[in-house]
C-alpha cells in the first residue's frame, strides 16, 4: 500500500472529531463543499486540477500503527477517538469538476457527502492538493494560450519542494505544456521527459567545440545545443559546422531574447540549417511568451514562474460545511447551514452546476443551482463528475483525459478570457433556488 496521507492534515480536524464524537454529532450526515470565492487578481478564469492526487489520498488516508503512536504521543487521543481513526475509511461520496476543466467564482469544484468526522478529516489534504495543482494549471493555461502551437516544456523542478515538483509537472501537463525535465514525474504520470545540458557541461570541458562534439556524439545530432555560454555567434557556427546543417535546435537562455532569436535565425538559415529549431528560456512567463509570439522561436523552457503560480501561488479555496442533518439518522434530511459574516459569508445548501453556453458552444455564465441541478436550455454543460460512491473511487481517469478536458473547456471561452490583461471573471456566476430565481451571490457575479 501507498505511504498513508492521514497525517497530510492540521491538529484541529482531529479535535473537532474528539469534541464531535463526546457531543454525540460526529456521525450527523454531512455535506462540505470546496470552491473559491474569487479568483486570483486580475485573472479570468482558473484552472482545475489535482482531482487524480486527491483521489489517491482519499484512497490511502488511514491511520495506522505509527500514526496513530504519534497522536498519541501528543495527547491527541481519548478512546472513542483512537477506535475511530484506526477503522477509518472514507464510506461517502464525492462529485466534483473534472480534472483540467475551468472554474469562476464559487464553482462548487468538490462535494463531499458522509459524516461529519469522516468528512471533515478530509478537509486539509483536499486544500492542500487543489490549491498548489490549480495555481499551477491555471498558470500553465496561459503560458500555453500565449504560445499557441510552440510546445512548452515544464522546467521548474529546482526552484521548488522536490514533490511538489512533480504536482507541478502534473499540472502543467494538464493545462497544455508537452513535457517535463522532472524523471519522477515521467515514472509517475507517464509525462514526456527532456532535457539536454547545462553551462556546466560547456564549463567542464577545454573548449565549446569540444563540449558539443561530447554531447553530439552521445545524443546525435537531433540534440538541443546550449549556444550561450560564451559567443553565441560562434557557439551556432561552431554547432551548424559538427552537425553539417542537421542540428535539432540551440537553446537561448540569456539576453533580449526576441533580439538574439532573430539574429541566430538569420544565422541558422544562412549557414544552411534551415530546419534547426530554437528553444528559448530564462524565467519566461505568460506575458514573455506574448512578447515573444513574433520571434522565431519554436519552443519555450518555462520554470520559476509557472510553479509558482506566475503570481498566484494558492487559489485560496476554502471547504466548507453546507448542509447537515440534525439527528444521525442516514436518511435524515440535510438541512442547509452557511456562515453570515460579512467578509467570509457562504451560501448554503448542496450545489449543482452547469456552464450555460450559446449555440455556438460559448460559455456564457455558470449556473449552480442550490439544492438541485439548474434547468438546462439544451446547449449547457453539466460539471459534476461522480468522483467517489459510497467509499469506492469511481472517478480515476488516464491524464489524457484531463488534458483533452482542458482543451475543450478553454475553447469555450469567449474572446475576452483569451486577454492577458487583468480583469474580471470571463462569465459571470449566478446562484438558483429551486424556481429557477437567482439567489444573490456573496461572491459577486
Amino acid at each position: 500500500m501507498a505511504d498513508t496521507t492521514a497525517l497530510l492534515t492540521d491538529e484541529y480536524e482531529l479535535t473537532m472529531i474528539r469534541a464531535a464524537l463526546g457531543s454525540g454529532t460526529a456521525h450527523r450526515p454531512s455535506v462540505f463543499e470546496l470552491f473559491a470565492r474569487r479568483l486570483p487578481s486580475g485573472r479570468r478564469y482558473g484552472v482545475v486540477a489535482g482531482v487524480g492526487r486527491a483521489l489517491q489520498a482519499i484512497e490511502n488516508f488511514r491511520f495506522e500503527g505509527p500514526e496513530l503512536a504519534f497522536l498519541h504521543e501528543r495527547g491527541l487521543l481519548d478512546d472513542a477517538t483512537a477506535a475511530f481513526l484506526e477503522h477509518y475509511r472514507f464510506t461517502g461520496s464525492v462529485w466534483g469538476y473534472g480534472e483540467g476543466d475551468l472554474y469562476f467564482p464559487g464553482s462548487p469544484l468538490v462535494t463531499v457527502k458522509g459524516t461529519f468526522a469522516e468528512a471533515v478529516v478530509l478537509e486539509t489534504v483536499l486544500l492542500s492538493i487543489y490549491n498548489y495543482d490549480s495555481a499551477v494549471a491555471s498558470a500553465a493555461s496561459r503560458m500555453t494560450l500565449m504560445a499557441e502551437d510552440r510546445p512548452c516544456i515544464e522546467m521548474g523542478a529546482r526552484r521548488i519542494q522536490e514533490r511538489a515538483a512533480v504536482a507541478a509537472a502534473r499540472a502543467a501537463y494538464i493545462a497544455g505544456f508537452a513535457s517535463t525535465s522532472n524523471l519522477e514525474a515521467g515514472r509517475s504520470w507517464g509525462i514526456p521527459t527532456t532535457g539536454t545540458a547545462a553551462h556546466s557541461f560547456t564549463l567542464l570541458h577545454d573548449s565549446e567545440e569540444d563540449a558539443f562534439k561530447a554531447q553530439i556524439a552521445t545524443l546525435g545530432e537531433g540534440t538541443t545545443l546550449l549556444v550561450d555560454t560564451y559567443d553565441i555567434e560562434a557557439a551556432v557556427r561552431t554547432a551548424v559546422e559538427l552537425t553539417g546543417g542537421n542540428l535539432g535546435a540551440v537553446r537561448i537562455d540569456s539576453g533580449d531574447l526576441r533580439a538574439v532569436a532573430r539574429d541566430v535565425r538569420a544565422l541558422l538559415d544562412e549557414l544552411g540549417a534551415t530546419k534547426t529549431r530554437i528553444i528559448v528560456t530564462s524565467d519566461l512567463d505568460e506575458w514573455q511568451l506574448a512578447a515573444l509570439a513574433g520571434a522565431p522561436v519554436d519552443g519555450y523552457g518555462v520554470g520559476t514562474s509557472l510553479v509558482t503560480g506566475s503570481g498566484a501561488p494558492t487559489c485560496s479555496f476554502v471547504y466548507k460545511l453546507v448542509a447537515r442533518a440534525s439527528s444521525n439518522e442516514a436518511d435524515a434530511l440535510l438541512e442547509p447551514v452557511a456562515k453570515r459574516s460579512a467578509s467570509k459569508a457562504t451560501v448554503g445548501g448542496q450545489k449543482y452546476a452547469l456552464r450555460r453556453r450559446d449555440s455556438r458552444g460559448i460559455a456564457e455564465a455558470e449556473l449552480i443551482g442550490v439544492g438541485e441541478l439548474p434547468t438546462s436550455d439544451g446547449d449547457d454543460r453539466p460539471l459534476l463528475r461522480e468522483l467517489v460512491r459510497d467509499g469506492d473511487i469511481v472517478g480515476h481517469e488516464p491524464l489524457s483525459a484531463a488534458r483533452d478536458r482542458h482543451a475543450a473547456a478553454r475553447a469555450e471561452l469567449p474572446l475576452d478570457g483569451y486577454k492577458m490583461s487583468r480583469g474580471e471573471a470571463v462569465i459571470p456566476t449566478y446562484y438558483l433556488d429551486a424556481t429557477g430565481e437567482i439567489i444573490p451571490s456573496p461572491y459577486g457575479s
